[in-house]
């Protein structure tokens, strides 16, 4: 792995993957306690979801679950599509454009409890429930797609268990490295440098897993008390990350992985 590439040269991507992540929790827990009990952005999960529903015939339940697979995966290859297109354009803007379209999806489910309240989750066979989950689960590619590397690391802010991942395989090279430091050997500067970038990096990736939890600890607060309306803080996070990208671009990387391919 690069260590040249010094996360401190990303501070403002560093905060908005934070915000993300947080918004994505937040979103994640709304839609899994309003619509269908159903994560939105664990397409893992959906997934074995998916195949039980199927052994065990419960159609209702499998549609709810391809609602979400195949609206997550449209709203990626979407967002990946508007990054590929900014990037030969040359527009280094283009997180702000992904970043409005996924809080739109999101406004609109916010703006539908309104109209639809709590009969969600009383009535979850119903045609808008379905909408609820593909717009959701969509906004949740479209951000996946918006923002995957944080200078040397790869970084998802819509699921975390590939972040989990890193962060264990970090902590084990940090603690042999570190052992090794201990008893005198292969001690040499570079050593010493990468070891203080792999322990930044793995800070910044257990902040990752720490803002989805506080996301879904504040999601759960939050319907509890206002509904779908706990959606708006999920959409001012976005906000944020798009005020960000207008200062600084975020999705450059990203531009330059899919203009070059």
């Amino acid at each position: 792995m690069p260590h040249g590439d010094s996360l401190a040269k990303h501070k403002p991507k560093i905060a908005v993957a934070l915000i993300l992540t947080f918004a994505s929790g937040l979103v994640d827990i709304v839609g899994y306690t309003g619509v269908f009990h159903l994560f939105t952005a664990h397409v893992t999960g959906t997934t074995v979801h998916f195949g039980e529903s199927l052994a065990l015939r419960r159609w209702t339940d499998m549609l709810a679950a391809l609602s979400i697979l195949a609206a997550f995966f449209v709203g990626s290859v979407a967002g990946r599509a508007i990054i590929e297109s900014g990037g030969r354009r040359r527009f280094r803007n283009i997180a702000s454009v992904t970043l409005t379209i996924e809080a739109v999806m999101i406004a609109f489910v916010a703006a539908g409890h309104s109209a639809w309240g709590k009969a969600v989750a009383m009535a979850p066979g119903g045609a808008h429930t379905y909408l609820y989950l593909a717009v959701l689960s969509a906004a949740m590619g479209m951000q996946t797609a918006t923002l995957t590397g944080v200078g040397p690391l790869t970084v998802h802010t819509t699921f975390v268990t590939g972040m989990v991942n890193k962060l264990a395989q970090l902590v084990s090279r940090i603690s042999f490295r570190g052992y090794d430091f201990a008893r005198g050997l292969r001690d040499t500067p570079e050593k010493r440098k990468a070891q203080s970038a792999e322990s930044k990096q793995a800070i910044f990736i257990f902040c990752i897993w720490v803002f989805y939890m506080l996301g879904a600890a504040g999601g759960t607060a939050s319907y509890m008390r206002w509904g779908f309306a706990a959606l708006l803080v999920a959409i001012a996070g976005l906000v944020i990350g798009v005020a960000t990208d207008l200062v600084t671009p975020l999705s450059v990387e990203e531009e330059k992985e899919q203009s070059e391919r």
